[in-house]
């Protein structure tokens, strides 16, 4: 796999020979996701994650690591669009999300980004330019319906992934691309949804790892790997994202998302609570590689936005990336009845006896329905609440109890006296 992956970034085009096209839309249907899959497109742009993961594996954000002119230039282009955000205030409207003023910031992007891009880029990379920007553009989010989402992160890959083929980015700038440039455009974009309200595109609520983000939790999670004292048990405790934060992205994403929601953790980022209950980092990244494929790579309505160029193409690949064969696990100890965990996250759900943090009362409610006022933990019997001080327990599937039983429920259109009354069992 590493040799593999090694031969997908080794290939740099020869920017003065080679023809390069405005990216476009490709993917019209849903029956083409085996087409992406199979693509050189996926093929570079999955191996350049993975060699990213390797990258920064057990690096801090303020270690040292190669700093090269075009990496400090990225990073100037980026704090050129942090100033606009600020130029460019919200406006008053009715609306509480999708300030359309961040249509007038991402225009001036598209009007300027050209220009920003060549000034960090060396002359010889100038006939690039064209197709590369536009990755830059479309990773910022839409300016249609002002919302971002995984789709548009991707675009931010694409865009380094495309400065690594033509030779601008190398690969001693690859931990610096993770924990420099990326880091700044997280900060970047997490400015631009508090400025604009952006709406989170395509979110799933409390069953996504996060409203607008995956890989910092991928590649944060490298970052980890053989820590001696930080473990996934330990990062949703405010005293270790607020001390880490500054040289770790899984804890910078952590420390943000309890900035813009309340309640407890367990309840707002479900997905990422239950992350904290597996053993070691190294199955937290495995498990977050093979989620990110399925759930983002492999998702229709995420990529069929995904635009192709001469750089990424949906042409077959020479050398395609192995299909994720993980199996289909079973549902995790409280995990909501009627929806399984994702693809190959079988350890991402904590294991047997582990608690929700103080407050939750039940891991999850029943599908489709809160629990009743005052009761906690429980879940009343499918279609039927019991009436008013009854709190028998349920007869054993298929059979019905004798009557005057005692601490079972009475028979359908019986009331149970008072005195037979006992308190029902959590549910499984």
């Amino acid at each position: 796999m590493e040799a593999a992956k090694t031969s997908r970034q080794s290939q740099v085009i020869d920017v003065a020979s080679h023809t390069f096209i405005v990216p476009y839309k490709q993917l019209t249907s849903p029956n083409e996701i085996p087409k992406w899959e199979k693509s050189q497109a996926y093929s570079n742009l999955v191996g350049f994650i993975l060699t990213l993961n390797e990258a920064v594996k057990n690096k801090k954000i303020r270690d040292e690591y190669p700093v090269s002119e075009v990496v400090q230039n990225l990073l100037d282009l980026l704090g050129t669009l942090e100033k606009w955000v600020e130029e460019i205030p919200a406006i008053d409207q009715p609306q509480r999300f999708g300030n359309k003023a961040f249509r007038t910031w991402f225009q001036k992007l598209k009007e300027e980004g050209p220009a920003l891009l060549k000034t960090a880029l060396p002359d010889e990379y100038e006939k690039s330019i064209p197709e590369i920007v536009v990755y830059l553009v479309e990773s910022v989010g839409n300016d249609t319906r002002i919302d971002y989402g995984t789709g548009h992160e991707l675009s931010f890959v694409a865009f380094l992934c495309c400065l690594c083929q033509i030779g601008a980015l190398k690969e001693e700038d690859h931990p610096a691309l993770v924990l420099r440039v990326f880091e700044r455009y997280l900060y970047l974009m997490r400015k631009l949804q508090l400025t604009y309200r952006m709406e989170p595109a395509g979110s799933h609520g409390v069953w996504s790892l996060d409203d607008y983000q995956f890989l910092p939790f991928l590649w944060g999670s490298s970052q980890f790997i053989d820590h001696k004292r930080i473990k996934p048990k330990s990062f949703p405790e405010p005293d270790i994202y607020d001390s880490f934060y500054k040289d770790y992205l899984f804890l910078s994403a952590i420390k943000f998302i309890n900035q813009v929601k309340t309640g407890p953790f367990a309840e707002h980022s479900n997905q990422l609570w239950g992350i904290s209950g597996v053993a070691a980092w190294s199955k937290v990244n495995s498990g977050l590689i093979k989620m990110y494929r399925v759930e983002v790579l492999s998702k229709f309505p995420i990529i069929q936005h995904f635009l192709f160029g001469s750089l990424l193409t949906l042409e077959p690949s020479t050398d395609p990336v192995p299909a994720v064969s993980a199996p289909m696990p079973s549902p995790a100890p409280g995990a909501m009845p009627g929806r399984m965990p994702p693809l190959g996250a079988t350890d991402m759900m904590p294991p047997t006896g582990r608690m929700p943090p103080s407050g939750m009362t039940s891991m999850m409610p029943p599908m489709g329905r809160m629990p009743p006022p005052g009761v906690t933990g429980t879940m009343p019997p499918t279609g039927r609440m019991p009436p008013p001080g009854v709190t028998g327990t349920m007869p054993p599937t298929g059979r019905m109890p004798p009557p005057g039983a005692a601490g079972v429920m009475p028979p359908t259109g019986k009331m149970s006296p008072s005195s037979q009354s006992q308190q029902r069992p959590p549910s499984s």
